[in-house]
């Protein structure tokens, strides 16, 4: 005899509302806000910046305390530049009226 499709719909249902739970706007809105920053960095500061964190910190398996301190410095400076305080204040006052309704 097959399977209802009360159990089906059910298991649906849990998967779909897992998938409704999660903040995909608020997701969204960070890339954007990063996309931004990013594409605001010239070329070379992009490549370097990348290079860094992608090949250094691969390699030094993910630790920050095995750059030279030239290297700490540099990414140090190349992340001031993308501003991620200022994108943090950005996005705090977005999602910060999120969920709550105005008071009459």
């Amino acid at each position: 005899m097959p399977k209802s499709s009360s159990s089906r719909s059910s298991k649906v249902k849990s998967t779909g509302s897992r998938l409704k739970a999660l903040p995909w706007a608020g997701l969204l809105q960070v890339g954007v806000a990063f996309g931004k920053r990013w594409r605001g960095l010239s070329d070379r500061d992009r490549a370097r910046l990348a290079q860094l964190t992608r090949e250094r910190l691969r390699v030094q398996h993910g630790r920050l305390g095995n750059l030279s301190a030239r290297e700490r410095e540099e990414l140090r400076k190349l992340l001031r530049k993308l501003d991620m305080k200022g994108m943090s204040r950005e996005m705090f006052t977005q999602l910060r009226g999120t969920g709550r309704r105005k008071r009459r």
